[in-house]
Parts: structure tokens; C-alpha cells; sequence
């Protein structure tokens, strides 16, 4: 692999690592948000979260397209590594609005069904 494809790879990863925490740590926040009765925030950091796991899969859509034009990486720890944390801040994210959801509900207000 080329120094300069194995760069953009690095960046795919560092991308799915940076934009997972930082999806994980908006759906976290928004807890914390919607336990103090603040649903504008609660919904407003579940809509952040939201931007934060579209900007990680276009760094893992670059990853796959690249793979799809023959362009085989080599799978490190780093890789997986990253793999696994969006895939964790994505469900992570999805608990989070259904956590959001139930204080809503506890404080009477009216939640759509998904």
C-alpha cells in the first residue's frame, strides 16, 4: 500500500474513532439533558449525535468504496478498533432516544411512536 493511501486510510479511521466519541459523548449529554427536565437540549443534542455518526460514515464509506475499487487495506487493530466504536456509538445514540423518550413520558409529555 502507498504511503499516500495509507494516510487517507488512517484518516478514515481516525474519523470513525473521533466522530463515534464525540456521537456517544452528544447522546450521553443528552441524557444527562432530559433527567434535568431539559428536553430542548436532550433533543437538540440528539440531533448533533445524529451529524456526528454521518460524518463517521462518510469516513467509513470512503473505507468501503476504496475496498469495493481494489484497493485492499490491511485490517489493524486500529481499523477494528474503530470499527467497533461506531458501532457502539451508534447503538449507544439509539438508546439514548429511547431514554430520552421515557423521561419525556415521566414528565407527561407526548412522545411519537418510531
Amino acid at each position: 500500500m502507498a504511503e499516500e493511501e495509507q494516510d487517507q486510510n488512517m484518516d478514515a479511521i481516525m474519523g470513525l474513532i473521533l466522530n463515534g466519541g464525540n456521537a456517544k459523548s452528544s447522546a450521553f449529554e443528552a441524557i444527562q439533558a432530559a433527567k434535568k427536565g431539559d428536553f430542548e437540549t436532550a433533543d437538540a443534542k440528539l440531533k448533533e449525535a445524529d451529524g456526528f455518526l454521518v460524518d463517521a460514515h462518510n469516513s467509513q464509506t470512503k473505507m468501503l468504496t476504496a475496498e469495493a475499487n481494489g484497493e485492499h487495506a490491511k485490517v489493524t487493530l486500529l481499523m477494528v478498533h474503530s470499527q467497533d466504536h461506531l458501532m457502539t456509538s451508534i447503538t449507544f445514540r439509539d438508546l439514548a432516544g429511547e431514554i430520552v423518550d421515557l423521561y419525556k413520558r415521566l414528565d407527561g409529555k407526548q412522545v411519537e411512536d418510531k
